[in-house]
């Protein structure tokens, strides 16, 4: 199942693709379930959805066409957006930095989330703007404490999400949560596949490409770090929550480690595209200093 949100920002509405170019409106076909993918994961109800959707129990006035609808960030509202630093040996070693041991974790806000087609707009006073494409997996249940072996079932699927990063920011504070959660630095989508849909979230190809140049490409087999790794051991920190996000790191070839650096300029097209997911879109609007 691929799921959704749309709309404007705090007026969001879930929905379900049922085919690429036709959307379930949840709340049309079940307007007292949760309005928000959340609460709908919370209680379980992303299953009950998939078996309606297998079986067509639906009518022609719950479908939108996709074309119509604003896409949101799939979960618009999660508790928590956690990020991976370091977690491709390529990424690492771009750095000069050996691979982390442990998951080296960061936050970004979760205000900073915008949908697919969203411009990323730079603060006036951050100069060196850049891309980080990867993978995210949405968690579906409460999980705490997850051993290894189960930690899969708390993954409701996965999406695309861009980190994009304030490098001016970032390292003149010495720590992350500012450089990373500007308003909009968090593409997110366009849309979540569900675990069951995806086969393995430990082996998708991974590809940012920039003004339709390939700048980053990885395969998420490569993470030293897996997804049922991650959510273990995240979850024996803190309690993960229905719609909590956590971006699985990014491989070698952002902007900032490259010779000499580039950062995003006014215009820029930045894709980030994920196998079994398809194409986060977002331009780049820096208005000058």
């Amino acid at each position: 199942m691929r799921w959704l949100s749309f709309g404007p920002r705090g007026g969001e509405r879930p929905g379900i693709l049922v085919d690429d170019e036709t959307v379930l409106d949840v709340a049309v076909r079940w307007p007292h379930w949760p309005r928000n993918w959340c609460g709908l994961l919370a209680e379980g109800l992303d299953r009950e959805a998939a078996r309606a959707l297998a079986a067509g129990d639906f009518a022609g006035h719950h479908l939108r066409r996709r074309r119509d609808l604003l896409l949101a960030p799939p979960v618009p509202d999660p508790t928590k957006v956690i990020a991976v630093g370091r977690n491709y040996p390529s990424h690492a070693a771009e750095q000069r930095r050996a691979p982390s041991e442990t998951p080296l974790l960061f936050a970004k806000a979760p205000s900073c989330l915008v949908g697919d087609g969203a411009e990323v707009i730079v603060p006036p006073f951050e100069g060196r703007p850049d891309y980080e494409a990867e993978m995210a997996l949405v968690i579906g249940r409460v999980a705490r404490d997850l051993p290894a072996d189960r930690a899969r079932e708390a993954i409701a699927g996965v999406t695309a999400i861009n980190d994009v990063s304030g490098r001016e920011a970032q390292f003149g504070d010495r720590q992350w949560f500012r450089g990373k959660s500007f308003d909009t630095f968090g593409p997110v989508g366009p849309w979540v596949v569900s675990l069951d849909a995806i086969g393995n979230p430990d082996d998708l190809g991974l590809r940012m490409l920039l003004n339709g140049d390939v700048r980053q490409a990885a395969r998420t087999s490569e993470m030293t770090f897996g997804c049922a790794a991650l959510v273990a051991w995240i979850s024996a920190q803190l309690t993960l929550l229905p719609g909590d996000l956590i971006a699985t790191g990014t491989p070698a070839g952002v902007g900032v480690f490259r010779d000499p650096p580039t950062f995003l300029q006014d215009g820029d097209r930045m894709e980030v595209d994920l196998e079994g997911v398809g194409t986060l879109r977002n331009r780049v609007r820096r208005p000058a200093r």
